[in-house]
């Protein structure tokens, strides 16, 4: 079943409230919150604090993308925050297998990105004890870049290996995905689909998030 997490970087500042809860209406699965160092992405967006003040205002879980260098740093923080599952980029952990069980160690759960250009082989030895798997399919840092095609085979392969191993693990796909290739992307494996600027730029965000839900 097709789960959507709306990302926030494509949404108004100045209406976050109003917009998630606008999402929430429309069905929102997750709500989609990318963390930017200037660093590990060449953009800044907001941290632990401005999410603690968005999580008075809905209900539905909050998906946190940290795109930062140094990440176990910061992960108490955005725990305390209000974060439901934490996701790391493979690239920025120098000891992975010990990022995934502190995070693991709050009661939450943990999630690892891949960049386009980084190897599903990188995983293939903690894939076991993660929540999911990120395959970012643009180059992080920006929204509303277009679907990188080469990542279909990436997809395809994640979800051979864990279905190899008959394992509970989520697929997300984050970048370029718009109404017109979800169900595509769906068939290669993948089950949660972040959305930006699709649901955030559309005239009617209730009714654009739900017809993500309703594909």
């Amino acid at each position: 079943m097709i789960k959507i997490a709306p990302s926030i970087l494509s949404a108004d500042f100045s209406k976050l409230e109003e917009q998630i809860k606008l999402v929430e209406e429309g069905g929102a699965d997750f709500i989609h919150l990318d963390v930017m160092d200037g660093h590990f992405v060449p953009n800044i967006t907001f941290g632990a604090p401005v999410i603690k003040m968005l999580k008075k205002v809905t209900t539905v879980p909050f998906d946190v993308h940290l795109m930062i260098e140094k990440p176990d740093q910061y992960i108490k923080d955005f725990v305390d925050a209000g974060a439901d599952i934490i996701t790391v980029h493979q690239e920025a952990c120098i000891h992975l297998h010990r990022t995934i069980q502190y995070i693991k160690s709050f009661g939450i759960k943990a999630g690892v990105a891949l960049n386009p250009s980084t190897s599903i082989e990188t995983i293939r030895y903690i894939i076991d004890e993660i929540d999911m798997v990120l395959i970012m399919t643009v180059n992080p840092g920006f929204g509303g870049q277009y679907f990188i095609n080469q990542m279909k085979n990436k997809i395809i392969d994640l979800r051979k290996l864990i279905n190899s191993r008959n394992l509970n693990i989520d697929i997300q796909v984050d970048g370029g995905i718009k109404l017109d290739n979800i169900k595509e992307v769906e068939s290669y494996g993948a089950n949660i689909f972040v959305a930006g600027s699709a649901i955030f730029n559309s005239e009617d965000i209730v009714y654009a998030t739900r017809m993500f839900k309703s594909v």
